[in-house]
């Protein structure tokens, strides 16, 4: 079997599909979903990286399963001859966009319009009929649970991001997406002994434009410039410079990158904070302002704010007057 999952796994990647280890399926598991999660998991997330991990340290920057993905054969050999790892494709650097059709399970209470033997494809059709759409033929998996994994070539324009059912812009019950920042379990991988196979061999198809116009993410509000009074004289002309540069670059980030930027600018102030340049509460009111500008939700934005400062104040920086 080990032979099979790397014979699939330099498939993908010939493909121009990242690929990268998931913990082995094993039958004494407690958690029928550990093997769907990735075999090196890092201890910190890019949002509290503490540089402890050597993947991390050594590249000088968090270093998740995303950024470990990879088409190289001779990394892909080293990896899957070594133990039976199932198969992950990260979507984002693969250019893909996965619509993850579900199966009810036996604890979920289907929504009003939907009966119990309702599935994700079915939800997916409907959608489809309701946007004057279709579902085009496409690269397809069968998922362990019974689910359908459909592989579509990500559109070009704004980065599509992963979404969860009907939940905040999701598309439907049953049916989630994955895109930049998620993967996908890939064929020859098992989950908890269940088989993922290939349902429909051929190159994905381009993303249905009625999927694109709902996954396309909404324009943020016009940007409102971020301002901090800091007095005035060269050291506060100093900060403020030091603080807008920091804030600027989180209005700026792209897609996908604005929490992690986010944190690295909070590090930045945060050091400026523990070295007494800075008051805490000028520091948090233009980082906060920046990641809402930048379209970050509160609760994000103030757990990643709160976790840069933390880390920033491990390495104190001062301004001289």
């Amino acid at each position: 079997m080990p032979d099979d999952r790397l014979t699939a796994a330099l498939t993908y990647a010939a493909r121009g599909w990242h690929v990268f280890p998931l913990r082995p399926d094993r039958s004494d598991a407690t958690d029928p979903d550990e093997a769907k999660r990735p075999a090196f998991p890092n201890r910190c997330t890019a949002e509290r990286c503490d540089r402890r991990d050597p993947r991390c340290r050594a590249a000088g920057r968090h270093v998740g399963w995303e950024e470990r993905a990879t088409t190289d054969p001779d990394r892909i050999r080293r990896a899957w001859t070594t133990r039976p790892y199932g198969i992950g494709i990260a979507c984002g650097p693969s250019g893909l966009v996965v619509i993850d059709c579900d199966t009810r399970k036996p604890d979920q209470t289907p929504p009003d319009q939907w009966g119990s033997d309702t599935t994700g494809l079915d939800v997916l059709t409907a959608l489809a009929s309701h946007h004057g759409g279709g579902i085009d033929p496409t690269y397809a998996v069968s998922t362990g649970r019974g689910g359908t994994h459909l592989y579509y070539q990500h559109p070009t324009g704004p980065v599509l991001r992963n979404t969860s059912g009907d939940r905040g812009g999701g598309l439907g019950w049953l049916v989630d997406t994955r895109a930049h920042g998620g993967y996908v379990v890939a064929a020859g991988s098992t989950a908890a002994g269940r088989p993922y196979q290939t349902i429909v061999d051929c190159d994905p198809a381009p993303l249905p434009d009625w999927l694109t116009r709902l996954l396309r993410p909404v324009p943020l509000p016009p940007q409102k410039p971020v301002a901090v009074d800091l007095g005035g004289g060269r050291r506060a002309a100093y900060l403020t410079a030091a603080v807008d540069a920091e804030t600027r670059r989180v209005t700026s980030a792209p897609a996908g990158a604005r929490n992690r930027t986010l944190y690295t600018a909070s590090v930045a102030l945060g050091q400026l904070v523990a070295g007494g340049a800075l008051t805490e509460h000028h520091a948090r009111d233009a980082l906060t302002t920046a990641g809402r500008t930048a379209g970050l939700g509160g609760t994000e934005t103030s757990r990643t704010i709160a976790s840069g400062l933390r880390a920033g104040a491990h390495r104190p920086r001062s301004v001289a007057a």
